[in-house]
């Protein structure tokens, strides 16, 4: 709970809207493509012409099933479409179909971690509604008009709820990190937040420690980006403790989060639930799931892994990888944060140094040497600036290669670091995705003489001239300064162009100082 003053507690809940992958809106047959001109994917039922009645989407129902068993949660056999009466330009009908008595998703939870310490967040519920349009501003500004763009009205939305059980910005990160994971794995949410698939609303309060009444809240509306829901957090809670000390009282309002500014501002008072005179809606029918319908979809999101059937979910694949002690829980966590990642690593390692199942060390030893790469080297490349949502750019067999040689020792680490940066960096350039096999690592090392110098004989030389020339640091190292040994080793990595075994290198220097 850093940066919160001492003598207070925060209490946080998130509201995440997930825009469910479906082909078509929840209740209309319009498409769902994102940037299409706007008001080209917006059919009669979602201008809510007189007449049209929707139709609901079965694939989105199926959407929310799959996130319940995911969470572990109860499927509701019975659940109904209310009518959420509020009034925007952009809202066409006057109200917003959602669900708000009986949702389709009941509680379940999400584990999360955070310095080390796993916590539970439990869940509300999960409920299906359609979206509403844009208003638009921008470009419209001296006209003194805004303009509406209706083809998000109607897009599918799964909104989950969390209990107000999160006491930082940095357990509200992680959760909202856990969730993006889970929904994207599961394939029924794409997770690009920079598009708004994937948004949350969080609810802030503050109350003194030991308190056990619940502060008034203000919910941050639509924040899009992880380094912003934790920003906006952080803010809300420095000014609602502000305004408490001031001797004022916290408002229950709406708030927007302003990056430029690093700040909230108030939006509009906060409604309530009676404010939206919820009522079933008279034109959809409750919506009945029987027990073999969800075991149908279980049955579609079990595989075959680690000896027998399990839901494929992060949480099941981390378990699968963990259980014969092969792969740590830190890493297992790291390598199912999303599915990307995963694959990835089952990639490398399908096609990295050969593993020996029946040495348990030395196959541990392989998966660590892969893990440690996929987390560190393959996720920084994967979130730098330049490139997109869910790309990458050397393929897996590559990569595999890569660490094959560094564990024969044809090649270093450092040098496997610095060609798998160079080939990225080249295919995204290039916009080539993924052409990179065995054969182009094989000659990117050949051409360039980056195998690795493991000769006894060549080292010692090397060695022996790096000593000679150094005699400062040699004195330095044998008069108790450790750091000189750091610099006598950079010398002959030098001279080697950071070919030499670095092991190697560190054995006979140590040998040779203390002769």
């Amino acid at each position: 709970m850093s940066g919160i003053p001492s003598g207070w507690e925060v209490v946080i809940g998130l509201e995440t809207h997930a825009q469910l992958s479906t082909a078509s809106k929840i209740f209309s047959g319009s498409p769902t493509k994102y940037g299409a001109a706007p008001n080209t994917q917006a059919s009669v039922v979602d201008l809510a012409l007189p007449g049209t009645l929707p139709v609901l989407n079965k694939g989105a129902v199926e959407c929310a099933i799959k996130f319940g068993l995911a969470v572990d949660a109860k499927i509701a056999p019975r659940s109904i479409f209310a009518r959420k009466n509020y009034f925007y330009p952009d809202l066409p009908k006057g109200y917003q179909i959602s669900q708000f008595e009986l949702p389709v998703v009941v509680g379940g939870q999400v584990k999360i971690t955070v310095g080390g310490v796993e916590k539970i967040v439990q869940l509300t519920r999960a409920h299906l509604e359609e979206d509403a349009g844009k208003s638009l501003h921008e470009g419209l500004e001296t006209s003194g008009v805004s303009g509406i763009d209706l083809n998000r009205a109607g897009t599918p939305l799964l909104e989950i709820v969390t209990e107000p059980c999160m006491a930082s910005a940095e357990e509200a990160v992680a959760y909202a990190k856990a969730l993006h994971g889970i929904v994207t794995w599961i394939g029924i949410c794409d997770g690009n937040m920079q598009e708004g698939s994937f948004r949350c609303d969080a609810n802030v309060s503050v109350r003194r420690a030991g308190e056990q009444k619940l502060g008034t809240r203000a919910e941050i509306k639509n924040v899009n980006s992880f380094r912003f829901l934790e920003k906006a957090i952080q803010y809300e809670v420095r000014r609602q403790i502000e305004v408490i000390e001031d001797g004022g009282k916290v408002v229950q309002q709406t708030r927007l989060y302003d990056s430029d500014r690093d700040e909230t501002r108030s939006m509009r008072s906060k409604e309530d639930a009676m404010d939206y005179r919820y009522f079933p809606d008279p034109d959809l029918l409750p919506v009945e799931i029987s027990e073999p319908w969800i075991q149908d979809v279980r049955d579609n999101m079990s595989i075959n892994f680690g000896g027998g059937s399990v839901l494929n979910i992060p949480s099941e694949m981390a378990k699968s990888l963990t259980a014969n002690g092969r792969v740590s829980t830190e890493d297992a966590r790291a390598l199912t944060l999303d599915k990307g990642i995963f694959q990835y690593f089952q990639g490398v390692t399908l096609h990295g140094p050969k593993r020996d199942f029946a040495n348990v060390e030395l196959d541990r030893a392989v998966l660590k040497l892969c893990a440690t790469f996929v987390i560190g080297e393959f996720n920084k490349k994967r979130n730098e600036p330049g490139t997109g949502f869910g790309q990458h750019f050397v393929d897996a067999t590559a990569t595999g290669r890569l660490l094959e040689l560094v564990w024969d020792r044809t090649i270093s680490l450092k040098t496997a670091k610095d060609m798998f940066s160079k080939l990225w960096d080249e295919s995204r350039t290039t916009a080539r995705k993924s052409l990179h096999d065995r054969d182009d690592i094989d000659k990117m090392i050949k051409d360039g003489n980056l195998q690795q110098v493991s000769d006894t004989g060549a080292i010692e030389k090397m060695v022996d001239d790096v000593i000679a020339a150094n005699q400062k640091s040699v004195e330095e190292y044998k008069a108790g300064k450790e750091k000189a040994l750091n610099a006598l080793f950079g010398q002959v990595m030098k001279a080697s162009n950071k070919t030499a075994n670095p092991a190697q290198v560190t054995e006979i220097l140590k040998r040779k100082l203390s002769s």
